[in-house]
């Protein structure tokens, strides 16, 4: 089973009113039959999927089976990698929001969707049953990307806090390497309230964000041809030495980083942007 190489693909960067809320929106749809399979390496990402064609096989830190079919979703942060199967003829489009982006969106709901993937009627129901028909009849990826654009800015109405967009830009302005105390002390929290906090507003602990963060860097360097080999990736990304990166590869990418690049080498390049990305809000 190969990833997949004959299919249509456009992707949209955020508009400035767009700006904080997604990192992106992406329209794909496979030309060719046959079974193929796609890995996302821990994506920072909270993902909508709206869907128009054969549903995908999605699971979260395993291959996925003829059960985890799944159409049209959204879902919150997941510290681990994701799985997917397609059979030749899907056809989706896909928001990626910040995670700051996503509570703005989802609210507190983003907590309920960290680790899971949930149909887009429990979601958004009656509205997001409209838009799924809205997309499906549109013309072409733009009028797509148009049409999700004033759907995402009707429905934001949540406003994340304060306190925790500090403590989130910090920990992704140093590539999660500050202290998750030192940030609830210069907000004048205690620690504990900081992750009760930012678990209701992001979905997932600082310490999970802020290692989701620190292997980000790692693929960065590794995909921008660092110097040292996986050692000095290692120690250049913060971690205490390279079997330690290693460790993260296979709880984050779900292989060791050897097989991580190897697989990205072989993967089509917008297939491998669009499955990388991260976002600072």
């Amino acid at each position: 089973m190969a990833a997949p190489v004959a299919f249509d693909f456009a992707q949209r960067s955020p508009s400035s009113r767009m700006a904080g809320l997604i990192v992106g929106m992406t329209g794909y749809r496979e030309t060719a039959a046959g079974w193929f399979s796609q890995r996302q390496t821990a994506p920072l990402i909270a993902p909508l999927i709206v869907s128009f064609g054969t549903p995908f096989l999605i699971a979260l830190a395993r291959e996925p089976g003829a059960s985890d079919r799944q159409l049209s979703f959204a879902a919150g942060l997941h510290a681990g990698p994701v799985y997917i199967k397609s059979d030749g003829r899907a056809e989706c489009v896909q928001v990626d929001f910040t995670p700051l982006g996503a509570y703005r969106f989802f609210g507190g709901a983003v907590a309920e969707l960290a680790g899971r993937m949930v149909d887009i009627d429990d979601v958004l129901g009656r509205e997001g049953r409209r838009l799924r028909e809205q997309l499906g009849g549109a013309a072409n990826w733009h009028r797509r990307f148009d049409l999700i654009e004033d759907f995402v800015l009707r429905r934001v109405g949540y406003v994340p806090s304060p306190e925790i967009v500090f403590a989130y830009r910090g920990l992704a302005r140093s590539a999660g390497a500050a202290r998750i105390a030192t940030l609830a002390a210069d907000i004048g929290w205690s620690r504990k309230h900081l992750v009760d906090r930012f678990r209701s507003e992001v979905g997932l602990a600082p310490k999970s964000v802020a290692r989701m963060m620190r292997f980000r860097e790692a693929c960065r360097l590794a995909q921008g041809g660092a110097a040292g080999g996986w050692a000095g990736i290692a120690t250049e990304s913060g971690y205490a030495d390279q079997a330690h990166l290693a460790r993260e590869f296979v709880e984050f990418a779900g292989e060791p980083p050897t097989a991580w690049a190897r697989r990205l080498a072989l993967t089509d390049n917008r297939l491998a942007r669009s499955g990388n990305l991260t976002a600072d809000w």
